[in-house]
Formats: structure tokens, C-alpha cells, sequence
């Protein structure tokens, strides 16, 4: 081994990951002195703690060093923390740009002490990737705008903070039918909270986040009858989704808010100079599925080239709607203008609205057209309107409702074409909290019409 040159082992080693590489520095002391090759660690330190060469000379250590002083304080959890740390960084360098007052609201991450406090606190075992965010950023402030997302209309506002940890546990539920639960999210305006399962319980498997369907006629009677929409089935998937539809553009900003818009590139479509494009959102906090109460909102842009001659100025006299729902009805809907409004289209110029529309099916799409004449010769003609679907999440039924836990995928027919776990207490205790009676309070009897 000593008369073996150092470049072809040096070479066979930089494919080892760190444990093995460890593994073999014990091997004898020919391999351990080129185990600890700085450009080695200088790899796996990017690898698994995204760290930089403007950050080793800040701290002035060897990439080796700096390894073993990340793992000592951050081991645990090396599994999640490339993923969340990246999304993390994506998320702050998007939110300076395009959101900056949404920076300051951000808080400096928890220790494991404080985590392990919180884990005592409340009788159940964080999991790992929950942690380790939480060690990168303990949520944020309780204000307005919410870093998880806004959706505004015109009689309907809801804004989702991230919960630091010591409030999240202090919303943290032990009553039937939301046993082990823990916010992650809360809306001053509507109430609404995404919980966290801690245990696999009550119908939930562990860790998945998911919407409690709002007060109804079916909980009022039965505590334990509660209905969910599912957001993800781990924090990291859940957390990361987000993050990624954030950066990418996925979801609007408007008036330096994340707006969760979901726009499908296929829901566009040019007519003449006019071209027509739909995001589409589901409301869980308006929804329910016993009974089925499905709302959603989308938001159309309306616009005109730049390039279009000045005689191509238009303005919008009606609206038509074909919808169909998953069980295979048709309805037809027409219509003066959109949301009460006649826009006047000129070369250049862009109109946006948003509208709702509420069905008891948990799918459906919409297409139709505009009709608009031009103004200067009152010549009449349609502009299409791209189909889009709207799809509410995967719901759950809880297991009072029927002998088994039941999933509920919404699926369309288109006719034309972490291991581990805690030990929650299963006291049947109702241990409502001032979060948890907000959630059902502003919510009881509140439903919008259905407005197309």
C-alpha cells in the first residue's frame, strides 16, 4: 500500500461516501492520512451541507473539520438536510426579490434543546425532517402577509403563516378525531390551519399534512366525524413542493403576496390578437365533503398584443360556460360581461378578474368564449376560452364514518377525449385551545354563493 501513488487512490476514494470513507481511514495509516484530503471533504461538505469555499474561509477550517463540526450539530439529520437547506436558500433569495417585507418575518432556527422541549411539551415525537427546518428557520412571525400562501376574493381573504414551534405547539390537538395533530400553518382571517399527523390514528397516516374540513351539521353531532383534504404525506414532500412551485413561478405574486394559483401551460390559447390564460385554486377552508361542497376560484388574463393594429380595439359584451363535472353532467351558463365588468381591449392592454364557483363533485372543467365586438365597426366575434380542470386535493373520511378509513383520489372522466414514531396520549379529553376554537368559529355557516 505505501508504494501505491497517492493520485489513483486519492481518485478511488473521492467516489466513498463519508461513512465509508471513515470506515477506511481505519483501515491503516497510509489510507488514513489520504482519507482526511481536504478536497475530499471539501466535496461532501457540499454535498450534504451546501456549504461554500467563502464560508470555510470565514470560519478558517478544513473542509475535513468543518464536516465533523456540521455532523456533530446537524447528524441526525443528513438525510433531510441538503433538500430543505436548498430550499430554504431558493426561498429567501426569491422572497428578497419579490417579497421582501416577507424576509423580516422570518425567525432565526430552534435548537435541539428548544425541540426537544416542544417534543416533551406535547407528548409525541417530532420527525426528522420537521426538525431539521425547524433547526434552519423556527417558522415566522405572526403577521400578514402568510410565507404558505394568500388567495383573496372579493368577500374572502386567507393568508397562512408558518408557525414557529412554540406556537404550533401550542395549537397542538389531543381531542377525538384530530388526536396528535400539529399546526403548521394558521390564518388570522378565516381560521383555517394545515395540521401535521403525529401518530398513524384516527384513519391519518403519520406525518401526512392535510386541511380539517370546516364546521358542519355531521361534526356538530359526532367530534370525531372529521373530514380531511391531504396536502402531503411528509413535511419535507410538503414543505419542498411549495417552495418549488414558489421559485418556478408556479404561483403568482400579487401585491408582493404568493398567490396559490395553479396554472396548467396547456390553459392558454390565442384567438386573433386576444390571448386567454387560467390559473385555477381549490379553497379547502369553503369545502366540505359530508355534505359535498367542493370551492374553487380561478383567475383568467385577458390580453391583447402589443403588435395588434389600433382597429383591432375591442370591448368584451359576454361571457359563455360549458362545464362539466366528474359524473358526467353538462351545464351551459351565459352571461353580460365578467364579474360585472365590459373591458375595453386596445393593443398592448392586459385585464385580469377572478371568479368563483362552487360543485358537489370534487372535479371538474370549464370552456367556453367571449364575445366582443370592435368598436370601430361593430364587427362581432368569439375569443376562446381554454379548457382547464379543476381538481380539489385527496380527501379522507374518518373511521366513525364507516368500518374502514377510506382515500378519496379525484379523478376525471373525460368524455370527449420517516420512519418512527412518538407516544401520543389517547386521552378522549377535549382539549379545545384558543387556536383549535378559532379554526371552527369563523368558519361555521360561512359558504359563498356559486358565482360563474
Amino acid at each position: 500500500m505505501d508504494l501505491l501513488p497517492s493520485d489513483p487512490l486519492l481518485h478511488i476514494l473521492s467516489f466513498l461516501d463519508f461513512r465509508d470513507l471513515i470506515h477506511v481511514s481505519f483501515t491503516n495509516r497510509r489510507l488514513n492520512d489520504l482519507s482526511k484530503h481536504n478536497p475530499l471533504w471539501r466535496s461532501l461538505c457540499s454535498k450534504h451541507w451546501l456549504l461554500t469555499d467563502n464560508e470555510r474561509l470565514q470560519n478558517g477550517w478544513s473542509w475535513y473539520d468543518l464536516f465533523k463540526e456540521y455532523y456533530c450539530d446537524l447528524g441526525r439529520y443528513i438525510q433531510y438536510y441538503p433538500a430543505l437547506k436548498k430550499a430554504w436558500e431558493q426561498l429567501t433569495s426569491f422572497l428578497r426579490q419579490r417579497c421582501p417585507r416577507m424576509i423580516t418575518s422570518l425567525k432565526e432556527g430552534a435548537s435541539e434543546a428548544e425541540l426537544s422541549s416542544i417534543e416533551a411539551q406535547i407528548g409525541c415525537r417530532l420527525p426528522g425532517d420537521y426538525r431539521c427546518s425547524y433547526r434552519i428557520h423556527n417558522g415566522q412571525k405572526l403577521v400578514i402577509p402568510g410565507l404558505m400562501g394568500s388567495m383573496s376574493l372579493s368577500n374572502h381573504y386567507r393568508s397562512e403563516v408558518l408557525l414557529d414551534v412554540e406556537t404550533a405547539a401550542g395549537g397542538f390537538q389531543q381531542r377525538k378525531g384530530m388526536r396528535c395533530c400539529l399546526p403548521l400553518t394558521f390564518c388570522f382571517h378565516t381560521g383555517l390551519s394545515q395540521y401535521m399527523a403525529l401518530e398513524h390514528t384516527e384513519g391519518r397516516h403519520m406525518f401526512e399534512s392535510f386541511y380539517p374540513c370546516p364546521v358542519c351539521d355531521q361534526t356538530a353531532q359526532d367530534p370525531s366525524a372529521v373530514d380531511m383534504f391531504i396536502t402531503g404525506s411528509s413535511f419535507l414532500e410538503w414543505f419542498t413542493t411549495y417552495v418549488n412551485n414558489v421559485v418556478t413561478g408556479e404561483y403568482p405574486i400579487i401585491r408582493d403576496q404568493i398567490f396559490r394559483y395553479v396554472h396548467d401551460k396547456s390553459c392558454v390559447t390565442t384567438t386573433g390578437d386576444i390571448t386567454v390564460s387560467v390559473w385555477t385554486s381549490f379553497l379547502p377552508e369553503l369545502s366540505s365533503v359530508h355534505p359535498p361542497h367542493f370551492f374553487f376560484t380561478y383567475r383568467i388574463r385577458i390580453e391583447m398584443s402589443g403588435s395588434a393594429p389600433p382597429e383591432a380595439a375591442c370591448q368584451l359584451d359576454s361571457r359563455y360556460w360549458k362545464i362539466t363535472t366528474s359524473d358526467g353532467n353538462v351545464e351551459e351558463v351565459q352571461g353580460p360581461g365578467v364579474v360585472g365588468e365590459f373591458p375595453v381591449m386596445t393593443p398592448g392592454k392586459v385585464h385580469e378578474y377572478a371568479s368563483c364557483t362552487t360543485f358537489s363533485t370534487p372535479s371538474e372543467y370549464m370552456e367556453g368564449h367571449y364575445t366582443f365586438h370592435r368598436l370601430d365597426n361593430k364587427e362581432v366575434f368569439n375569443v376562446a376560452i381554454p379548457r382547464f380542470q379543476m381538481v380539489c386535493p385527496p380527501f379522507r373520511e374518518p373511521v366513525s364514518q364507516m368500518k374502514e378509513p377510506t382515500d378519496y383520489t379525484s379523478s376525471f372522466n373525460n368524455h370527449d377525449d420517516d420512519s418512527g414514531g412518538g407516544n401520543c396520549g389517547d386521552g378522549d379529553e377535549d382539549n379545545y385551545n384558543n387556536l383549535r376554537e378559532l379554526n371552527m368559529a369563523v368558519l361555521e355557516g360561512e359558504w359563498c354563493p356559486r358565482h360563474i
